[in-house]
């Protein structure tokens, strides 16, 4: 499943975009308050050339466009955008453009660490007004900023709406780059999820807010797997329209899956949305335009369905065929026009009368991929040619390697005539179709093969027609764990040329097409599956449409793919899977205990593992409490005792759960948990020989628990945790357990061995003294020492990898601030580096007389238990019940 997510996806389609002079970041100068507030943040402008050059007094003329970069992104990523621009500018001679600003975050780890994302908002906010005063004096001064957020700057961007002092209206257009607009990749301190919660919740209840902002998100696509499409979609508000989320693979003209980070370079993508720019200028403000309607006209016309023709806000209606052209009747139901050097123009006309009442729809395409009009409806006129008619070209869509329009004949019943203009055409090459077609003969069912045939069965159709377009529906294909590979074998009778066929995968509940080429013959294989679950209340059929060539016969196999299966499964948990490793090692960790108590020996962390690691201990009770949930009563006793809601609940309401995921990623916890233990065992070996090489081993001794030197080092790190970062105190304890549990092994060892030996020479020749039972005792209690601390330090290495991008992003900052603040794990901290001060020289001795140590051992299963319902989207929560756990361990050492 990893390696479907990370190596198996398509190959990149995307060009490159280049500079052709060199680019300059001019750093606007910010007013002193702001800049004391915010010193690890800048605001700069983007310029090549002698643009870059005429901007270095700030008298800007264009309209502003603020990019916002992503987790630890560069300013300078821009650009690409400010490139584009300024060429298209060009083109234009300078009539319109756009000034591109850019906010440098000190590249800034937002998405693993929550605590700047407020601070970062508050600046974008200063920087808007910054910006907007450069263009104060000029004759169309803008009143509003056009953003682009790539990855949580689309986030940061969507934050401004929530801050009090913040005016709506200074913001029109917010476009996003591969953003998680509905929860964070790796939920790793609650003030990430806090934020999240507070900005959704304030899009949902202040829709009304919105109505005058017009936004599009843009998703990546299955290259992307550092956030995956479904979290790019924006929350669906009935109160407006003024939202729209497309994945690149379905954009127009770019038809490519983009990965995290070259969405904001990809040269197709690019160009899209700088012409959507363009398009969106006013002509009398010279600004972005105020009407949200003509807005989102050039999102859809740009991002959702390209008629390939150039954008118009009010096409005209009705177009003059005054043409000198030769008019020719159509009378068949199918017809195809090669051109090549045809110096005439001519009139296709295809009387509709006579196929009204035998077809019901009539679809056409052309290879000639230019903007101009040609396909066209005349009104009622009985004449062969009409001088006026209804220009249908804007009904066309723009694919690949042709333009195609379907028309519903019943949807026109005034049109008496379908015409083809073919104009003369000198050096060009190109073809046009036309079929009449009942809609239930080129529509046919695929049932998908079942989740558990594996691969080993499938579903096979046989298109025998020798149509121009067929519609294969896809039944019972819904849901996102479900994933299948589709074969398109194509036969065709020999033909020196032929046209490659188009095979589009449209899901219609959301803007997720992908699209695949074939040159034909040929066998194609497409890969099929979600990012969005259906909806409940949609209805509708995945599609494979086949825009097929003449004369051809296509063969269609479907099958389950349980590799692409599982790589749904990680492309959806993967977050989890720390959740399920760390529950796995807690279990074990409780069966150590338990056994300990009942036997007097602690087994192997291996051996326990798979002995005590069972997911029928935990997951059904989740899932009896998920399945309560459901009903009122439940809910409300619930709610009433103020418990969180499970994870498994709010997957399971978007659709992204369902019962055999949680086994599954319970075995491969499981699977990770006996690895690290076995890796984690062996290293420590390594380093503990490497280490004592230097440092003589001293013999096994017991100390007391707390000592004058070790309660100064536990107040020494609560100190460091106070007053520096709470994950750079775990990080120091987490070193002096390690250096300790080396020195442990390496003494246990070697005592171990001594004892061996000893032995052995007993065999041979009668003792002179008495081997001593008591060390004998000792050795066996260090053994089991060693092997309970291993399992303490194993679990405390994921809460060490589960602190450390807050104390990255600390080490990166340390420059501004020497305290972190906020600071996620600061309390959790100080608890724990006491806890393990006691605990590494603690010893197995202490813990089994305790009376406690029955109540510790059971702890860790409901711990377990709770760890699963509510850390699956909250990882923060998982140190704390590890702490619980460990703190019971401590009070067994002394009660």
């Amino acid at each position: 499943g990893v390696r479907d997510v990370m190596f198996l996806y398509e190959e990149n389609r995307c060009s490159m975009t280049y500079m052709y002079e060199y680019p300059e970041y001019l750093k606007i100068k910010l007013p002193k308050k702001t800049a004391r507030r915010y010193p690890a943040y800048e605001l700069y402008l983007y310029g090549e050339g002698n643009y870059a050059e005429e901007n270095k007094n700030l008298l800007l003329t264009g309209i502003p466009v603020l990019f916002l970069p992503g987790n630890a992104g560069s300013y300078k990523q821009v650009r690409s955008l400010g490139s584009i621009a300024l060429r298209k500018a060009e083109d234009v001679d300078f009539k319109y453009h756009f000034n591109f600003f850019s906010v440098n975050f000190n590249e800034e780890l937002v998405a693993l660490y929550g605590g700047s994302l407020q601070r970062q908002t508050k600046f974008v906010h200063e920087c808007i007004k910054v910006i907007l005063k450069l263009y104060r004096d000029q004759e169309f001064a803008p009143s509003s900023v056009a953003i682009v957020g790539h990855s949580m700057g689309g986030l940061v961007a969507r934050a401004l709406l929530t801050l009090k002092n913040f005016k709506p209206e200074l913001i029109n257009l917010l476009i996003t780059q591969a953003t998680p607009h509905v929860a964070p990749v790796m939920p790793l301190d609650r003030y990430l999820t806090d934020f999240y919660t507070a900005v959704n919740n304030h899009w949902i209840l202040k829709a009304q807010d919105l109505r005058n902002l017009t936004t599009l998100s843009v998703a990546g696509g299955f290259r992307d797997y550092q956030v995956r499409s479904g979290l790019a979609f924006l929350p669906r508000l009935s109160q407006h329209d003024s939202a729209l989320s497309v994945v690149s693979s379905a954009v127009p003209r770019a038809w490519a899956s983009t990965d995290h980070l070259s969405i904001v370079w990809c040269k197709e993508l690019i160009l899209a949305t700088i012409r959507a720019f363009f398009d969106l200028i006013d002509e009398n403000t010279r600004q972005i335009t105020e009407d949200p309607k003509k807005r989102m006209s050039v999102l859809n016309h740009h991002f959702v369905r390209h008629p390939a023709k150039m954008f118009e806000e009010n096409p005209e209606a009705f177009t003059d065929l005054t043409a000198a052209f030769m008019w020719i009747t159509v009378k068949g139901s199918k017809w195809t026009y090669s051109v090549y050097n045809d110096s005439d123009g001519k009139y296709f006309a295809f009387p509709l009368a006579s196929h009204r009442k035998s077809y019901s729809h009539v679809y056409c395409e052309n290879s000639m991929l230019d903007t101009s009009s040609w396909i066209y409806g005349c009104m009622n006129t009985n004449s062969s040619m009409c001088l006026e008619a209804a220009d249908l070209s804007w009904r066309a869509e723009l694919l690949p390697t042709t333009k195609v329009v379907m028309l519903k004949l019943l949807d026109y019943p005034s049109l008496s005539h379908i015409v083809i203009q073919v104009p003369p055409a000198v050096g060009n090459k190109y073809t046009l179709g036309c079929e009449f077609f009942r809609e239930d003969s080129r529509t046919v069912q695929l049932p998908v093969t079942h989740l558990f045939s594996f691969g080993l069965s499938s579903s096979k159709i046989l298109l025998n027609s020798t149509g121009l377009f067929y519609n294969v529906q896809l039944q019972h294909f819904n849901q996102i764990y479900q994933a299948f590979k589709i074969y398109i074998d194509s036969h065709c009778q020999p033909l020196k040329e032929r046209k490659p066929s188009v095979y589009r995968l449209h899901i219609p509940w959301s803007y997720e097409d992908s699209i695949t080429v074939a040159k034909v013959p040929s066998l194609a294989e497409i890969s099929a599956k979600l990012h969005i679950a259906q909806p409940h209340d949609d209805s509708s059929l995945p599609e494979l449409n086949i825009y097929s060539s003449p004369d051809c016969q296509y063969e269609v196999i479907l099958k389950t793919s349980l590799l692409q299966v599982l790589g749904q499964i990680v492309r959806f948990h993967a977050g989890a899977f720390p959740v399920y490793i760390v529950s796995n090692i807690l279990l074990t960790y409780g069966g150590q205990l338990s056994t300990l108590r009942s036997t007097g020996q602690c087994p192997d962390f291996s051996l326990e593992l798979v002995r005590t690691a069972k997911p029928y201990k935990v997951e059904p009770l989740i899932s009896i409490v998920v399945f309560l949930q459901g009903f009122n009563w439940f809910r409300e006793i619930w709610e009433s005792l103020s418990l969180p809601e499970v994870d498994a609940a709010v997957l399971s309401s978007q659709d992204a759960w369902f019962p055999l995921v949680s086994l599954i990623l319970f075995l491969f916890g499981t699977g990770i948990a006996y690895w690290s233990g076995v890796i984690f065992s062996t290293s420590l070996r390594i380093f503990s020989s490497l280490w004592l090489t230097l440092i003589r081993p001293t013999e096994l001794q017991k100390d007391k628990l707390i000592t004058p030197r070790r309660l100064c080092g536990m107040i020494s790190l609560a100190l460091v945790s106070w007053t520096t970062c709470g994950a750079f105190a775990v990080l120091i304890i987490y070193f002096q357990y390690l250096f300790k549990d080396s020195s442990y092994s390496k003494e246990t060892s070697q005592n171990s061995s001594t004892h061996t030996v000893k032995d052995q020479s007993s065999v041979d020749s009668i003792p002179e003294v008495t081997e001593s039972p008591s060390k004998s005792k000792t050795l066996a209690e260090a053994v089991n020492s060693l092997k309970m601390h291993i399992t303490i330090l194993n679990l405390f290495t994921w809460i060490v990898l589960l602190n450390l991008p807050s104390l990255i992003y600390w080490l990166k900052n340390l420059r501004y601030n020497v305290r972190l603040d906020p600071d996620p794990c600061r309390s959790t901290a100080i608890i724990l580096t006491c806890i393990l001060e006691i605990l590494m020289n603690s010893s197995t001795s202490e813990v089994k007389s305790s009376k406690l140590l029955k109540i510790a051992a059971k702890v860790p299963l409901p711990l377990s238990v709770a760890m699963l319902a509510f850390g699956r989207m909250h990882l923060y929560r998982v140190p704390h019940f590890v702490t619980f756990s460990l703190l019971l361990h401590v009070l067994c050492c002394f009660v």
